[in-house]
C-alpha cells in the first residue's frame, strides 16, 4: 500500500480545477495534464486499450485472466476538482499515528483543524490523516478515488495467483460542473455495471442521489438618479432580494439534511439595471423536486405581475435525476458492495447522496453505476482532509469486490 500515498500527493499536485465558464472540453487544461501523466503510469502498470480522447476522457482495461465467462467491471472517478475553492499550488500536510488534538493547517493564518468543530476526527485516532496547509483545497475529491483504482489495479497484476475477469477503468473530467458524462462512451467502456470511487467517509455505499436543476434568474431594472427616482426606479437587486425572500427558509441547504431537498443560491451578480441570480434546486424526490421548479417559476411570475412582464427571466434546465430508479432493477450490484465491505471489516453505510456524481447520469445512459467510499471529508473546502487507512480499505473493497465476482462458477 505504499505506493497509494505517493500516487495521491503526486495527482494533488496538480491543479485540475473545472471551470464552468469555459466553451472548451474539458474545461481547463490541468485535467489533460493529469490524464497524460495517468496514461504514462497506466502503461508501465501494463494495461491494455488506453485510451484519451480529445474531450479528456481516459479510459483502459485489464483483460481477464480466466476462462470464466464473468461480467465486466468497471471502476471510475474524475480528474476535476471543484472551482469554488482554489485547488492551485496544493501543499499536503500528512500527519502520522493522529493523537486526537487539533491539527495546525496553517500557523501564520491562524487556520487550524478543530476537535470542536470537525468531531469526526475523532474516528482517526492512531491513524494517518491526509490535509491542506489551509489556503487550498487538497483535491481528495476525486483524486483519491483515481489513487485508489489505479493502486487496486497495481496490486492485482503484481500477484499472479489473482483471478480477474476483465475489469475496465475511466477518468472523466468536468464532473464538479455537471459536465463529466457529457463525452462518455459507454459502448467504448463496456462495463456491464460500474462504481463511482468518489464517496466520503469509510463505509459509504451510495445508490440514490439527488435531482438536480439549475435556475438563472436575469432581472432587469431601471436605473434613474436617486434624486428623481420617485415612482421611476425598479431596482433590479431589490427585486432579486424579494425573489429570494419568497423561497421557503427551511429549504436552503444550511437547513436541511438526509432526503431534504433545497434551493441554494450560488451567485448573485449585480446593478440596479441589471442582476443575475443563480440556484440549484435539488430532491431525492421526483415529485418533490417537480413542485419545487414550478414554485420558482411562479415566484417569477408573481414578480412579473408586480413589477412589469419580462422584468424577470428564468431559465431552468434539468442537470440530472435519482438513479435509484435504475439501480433497483440490478440491485445485486449494491449487494455485491455491501459483501466485499463486510467481507472486509467494514460496516456499510448506505445512505442517500446529498449530491450528485457521474454515476447517475451513467446509470440512466445504461451503466448502473452506485458510489464507493474514499474515506474523505469536507470535500470543496480548504478544510478537506482524508484518512490513508480509509482509502486503503477502499482499494480492498474493490479487490474483494473482483474476487467474489470470478470466485462464481460460470
Amino acid at each position: 500500500m505504499d505506493t497509494l500515498l505517493d500516487r495521491f500527493l503526486s495527482y494533488v499536485r496538480i491543479d485540475t480545477g473545472s471551470d464552468d465558464t469555459s466553451v472548451t472540453h474539458p474545461s481547463t487544461v490541468g485535467q489533460m495534464n493529469l490524464a497524460r501523466l495517468l496514461v504514462k503510469e497506466l502503461e508501465e502498470l501494463g494495461l491494455s486499450n488506453i485510451t484519451l480522447s480529445e474531450t479528456g476522457y481516459l479510459m483502459a482495461e485489464l483483460p481477464a485472466n480466466t476462462h470464466k465467462k464473468l461480467p465486466t467491471l468497471g471502476f471510475i472517478a474524475h480528474l476535476d476538482t471543484s472551482p469554488d475553492v482554489s485547488g492551485k499550488d496544493v501543499k499536503p500536510q500528512v500527519f502520522a499515528d493522529y493523537d486526537g488534538s487539533d491539527l495546525v493547517l496553517n500557523h501564520s493564518e491562524n487556520l487550524y483543524l478543530k476537535i470542536q468543530d470537525y468531531p469526526e476526527l475523532a474516528d482517526y485516532l492512531g491513524k494517518t490523516i491526509i490535509t491542506t496547509d489551509g489556503t487550498t483545497l487538497l483535491g481528495a475529491d476525486n483524486k483519491a478515488g483515481i489513487a485508489i483504482i489505479v493502486t487496486a489495479l497495481a496490486n492485482i497484476i503484481n500477484n499472479s495467483d489473482f483471478e480477474h475477469g476483465k475489469i475496465v477503468i475511466g477518468f472523466t473530467p468536468d464532473e464538479e460542473i455537471g459536465q463529466g458524462a457529457d463525452y462518455f462512451d459507454v459502448t467504448r467502456f463496456g462495463a456491464d455495471f460500474a462504481y463511482t470511487i468518489d464517496g466520503g467517509p469509510l463505509g459509504e455505499l451510495e445508490y440514490e442521489n439527488f435531482n438536480a436543476a439549475i435556475a438563472h434568474i436575469d432581472v432587469k431594472g431601471v436605473n434613474v438618479h436617486p434624486g428623481t427616482a420617485y415612482l421611476h426606479m425598479k431596482n433590479a437587486m431589490l427585486v432579486a432580494m424579494e425573489l429570494n425572500a419568497m423561497l421557503p427558509v427551511k429549504e436552503r441547504p444550511e437547513y436541511t439534511r438526509d432526503y431534504e431537498g433545497f434551493y441554494h443560491l450560488t451567485r448573485l451578480d449585480g446593478t440596479v439595471e441589471y442582476t443575475r441570480m443563480t440556484y440549484i434546486i435539488r430532491d431525492h424526490d421526483k415529485t418533490k423536486f417537480a413542485s419545487k421548479k414550478a414554485f420558482l417559476q411562479n415566484c417569477v411570475d408573481f414578480l412579473n405581475n408586480k413589477y412589469g412582464e419580462s422584468s424577470l427571466k428564468l431559465s431552468m434546465k434539468d442537470q440530472y435525476y435519482n438513479m435509484r430508479e435504475k439501480i433497483e432493477t440490478v440491485f445485486h450490484i449494491v449487494t455485491l458492495a455491501e459483501q466485499a465491505m463486510s467481507d472486509t471489516g467494514i460496516n456499510p453505510v448506505i445512505k442517500p447522496i446529498r449530491g450528485g456524481t457521474d454515476g447517475a447520469r451513467l446509470s440512466f445512459m445504461g451503466l448502473p453505476c452506485p458510489n464507493i467510499f474514499t474515506g474523505g471529508h469536507n470535500f470543496h473546502s480548504r478544510y478537506e482532509f482524508i484518512c490513508l487507512e480509509s482509502m486503503e480499505a477502499a482499494v480492498k473493497v474493490i479487490m474483494r469486490m473482483i474476487e467474489l465476482v470470478a470466485a462464481k462458477e460460470t
